[in-house]
């Protein structure tokens, strides 16, 4: 049976090491929905986002994932404005290499002087002097990806990065951005139902990387009436989301999954998913044996 409402620790979530000296609860928080509509502009409840985002830090969330682009900087804004100055322990990570024109429109742009304003415009917005963990948000298929990651290093060596990610990558980027930095995490889409990432995640996973899921509820035809993502879900009392959750936090001891909300009750929802041991039959079922 699924808890309605548990706090995050240590022993309920896992850990995983970022590099040297951070270590974070294996169950973050996504601040992309903290936006509006087409992740476009303010909320439509601001005061719902900001107790959204302080209830996660009371759960025991000790990772929240944004990017400058979500809003654009509506996203981090919000982050600042409910939990700056930042409790000891709390690892705030965000992105950069994408652009926006429009509601749902994410143009790339890897060129390293952007990356370099979008990065210090995320340390203004932040309020912080350093980024903990800053992810190249996509390759930049007009420019060369070895020079957009060989931009976060020069950041890192200025030190207004701690961490570098890489994100939505092949096994081949993340090979070559290793050559360039070292990278702690990757963030690529793996769910339920999309698991074209698996050779990526094995690599993580042989690496030590920390692999952060995006899209992590999407559960496709395994949410079907009478299929086992139903079954099993009622089985445990619990939603289908908090199964996709459970699932992704039972793949792998690498896998750091960040769902996001803007709701303070789906919020609560998703955290209980780190309540969730499915058996391994359930697994299976959910794996497709």
């Amino acid at each position: 049976m699924a808890p309605q409402t548990i706090a995050l620790t240590d022993e309920t979530a896992g850990t995983l090491k970022l590099g040297e000296g951070l270590e974070v609860r294996r169950l973050g928080f996504g601040g992309m929905r903290l936006t509006g509509d087409g992740i476009w502009g303010p909320p439509k409840d601001h005061d719902g986002a900001i107790a959204t985002l302080r209830r996660a830090v009371e759960l025991g969330v000790n990772l929240i994932d944004t990017a400058d682009s979500y809003g654009p900087n509506v996203s981090e804004e919000l982050i600042a404005e409910a939990l700056s100055p930042y409790p000891q322990g709390l690892v705030i990570a965000t992105k950069g290499g994408l652009t926006r024109t429009g509601p749902g429109q994410w143009p790339p742009d890897g060129r390293p002087e952007h990356l370099r304003e979008a990065c210090e415009g995320s340390l203004r917005r932040l309020r912080v002097d350093r980024i903990d963990l800053y992810q190249l948000h996509r390759p930049d298929p007009k420019v060369p990806y070895e020079e957009s990651v060989g931009a976060l290093k020069e950041l890192q060596e200025e030190g207004k990065i701690r961490l570098v990610g890489v994100s939505n990558v092949s096994v081949e980027q993340l090979e070559a951005a290793r050559e360039i930095v070292p990278v702690v995490t990757v963030q690529n889409l793996f769910n339920l139902e999309r698991r074209d990432s698996e050779d990526v995640l094995e690599r993580c996973e042989e690496l030590g990387l920390g692999f952060i899921p995006w899209f992590p509820l999407s559960s496709g035809s395994l949410a079907r009436p009478g299929g086992p993502l139903e079954e099993i879900a009622a089985a445990h009392e619990a939603s289908g989301a908090q199964i996709a959750l459970a699932w992704l936090l039972a793949r792998s001891e690498v896998m750091l999954p960040i769902p996001g909300t803007s709701s303070v009750e789906h919020l609560e929802e998703n955290v209980a998913a780190a309540g969730i041991e499915l058996s391994e039959e359930e697994l299976a079922r959910l794996n497709g044996s």
